[in-house]
């Protein structure tokens, strides 16, 4: 299958920030009287806004904060750990090999472009991406295939012509209903076991650079 452009999802993907997030989400949970017994509370891929339902019903918690409110407060958080969020190595790399061999590159996160936008401003990688797509462009979200169909368009590449990268269960599901092949990073044999829906799975993307993306 010929492969013309690469789409990447950003939060766990692109940046190592499942951390900053896990604490995040952690800490608004705490501040609301959770007891929370992982660093993880959140679900990747499908938004901040969009895991607050969840995550009421899992802990428990009444609050009259709105999801807004709750979301707005977790990307607070968020953001002062920001400064310790680095990117995922290899990345660099792998997307220089990409662009050398006439590959298109995209971004395509269900995070809003408020915070996309404090992340450019903090971290330099706004410059690997030939577009840049955002929660806000479309009504239905991951597991959704809608914001992968948004990037590939904005691209001029059909979506069969696309490989996306994800680490997250609702974006391979995403990526497999817009008809694009996928590729998951995990970033420990326990996150690994849950990406089994991918068509390849890597730890790294230094198992990714060298090798033509039309072999995957």
């Amino acid at each position: 299958m010929k492969i013309s452009a690469v789409i990447f999802d950003l939060d766990g993907t692109v940046l190592s920030n499942e951390d900053e997030y896990g604490a995040a989400f952690k800490k608004v949970l705490e501040s609301l009287g959770a007891r929370v017994n992982t660093d993880y509370p959140q679900v990747g891929g499908i938004g901040v806004k969009e895991n607050w339902p969840g995550l009421l019903k899992k802990y428990n918690v009444k609050t009259k904060k709105s999801l807004d409110e709750l979301a707005s407060e977790t990307q607070k958080e968020y953001l002062k750990l920001l400064p310790k969020v680095r990117v995922k190595k290899g990345l660099e790399d792998f997307i220089k090999g990409l662009r050398a061999d006439g590959m298109k590159t995209a971004l395509a996160t269900s995070n809003v472009w408020f915070i996309v936008e404090k992340v450019f401003a903090e971290i330099p990688i706004e410059r690997l991406f030939d577009s840049v797509t955002t929660g806000e462009e479309v009504e239905n979200k991951k597991p959704a295939p809608d914001l992968f169909l948004v990037a590939a368009d904005k691209l001029d590449v059909a979506p069969v012509e696309c490989l996306v990268i994800e680490d997250a269960p609702s974006g391979i599901e995403a990526a497999h209903q817009a008809g694009m092949k996928v590729v998951a990073v995990a970033r420990n044999t326990k996150h690994e076991s849950i990406l089994k829906d991918a068509d390849i799975v890597v730890k790294s993307y230094n198992q990714l650079s060298g090798h033509p993306v039309e072999t995957i």
